[in-house]
């Protein structure tokens, strides 16, 4: 497991803001979007939309479905401050990003959101540790019991491991 070269291509200054909140699981990803400054809201939002990040006469706030489970909202608010690190020239119109993390943004733009998502609220070396300290459970009750810890969901988890 390898952090992506979206992680790799922030600045030192904004992995130094995302690593001071990755010292356990799960990772405070609202702590994050408030140290970059972002405000985060949960709004009603249409059943097929997970969240949106959009910026307002400065403002950058970002909209998570506040009627998704929390596993999903943590991982969307993730995806989301990966678009304002990523793609910060893009947020004037706003991106709304659909359950499928897709928007009107090219998939490889959301493929590199989703990485460094990833890479936020799932840091390599705290799933390898998560993977060591749990390694006599069964692969399967392992994966829930660090999707639990992570917070994630059991997909992501296996996404994140290679394990799908």
């Amino acid at each position: 497991m390898r952090t992506s070269q979206e992680w790799n291509s922030l600045s030192e200054h904004q992995r130094t803001v995302i690593s001071s909140h990755q010292n356990n699981l799960p990772v405070a990803v609202g702590a994050i979007a408030k140290d970059l400054g972002l405000t985060i809201l949960k709004s009603t939002m249409p059943g097929s939309i997970s969240g949106e990040i959009r910026e307002t006469e400065g403002v950058i706030t970002i909209k998570v479905n506040r009627h998704d489970v929390k596993e999903r909202q943590r991982f969307t608010i993730a995806h989301e401050i990966a678009h304002f690190l990523l793609h910060r020239e893009r947020l004037a119109g706003g991106i709304t990003d659909d359950v499928l993390y897709r928007s009107r943004l090219s998939d490889d733009l959301e493929r590199e959101a989703n990485r460094l998502a990833a890479d936020i609220i799932m840091p390599a070396s705290l799933i390898q540790e998560a993977l060591i300290m749990h390694g006599a459970l069964k692969p399967d009750d392992r994966f829930k019991k660090i999707a639990e810890l992570a917070q994630v969901s059991l997909a992501a988890i296996k996404i994140r491991t290679g394990k799908k």
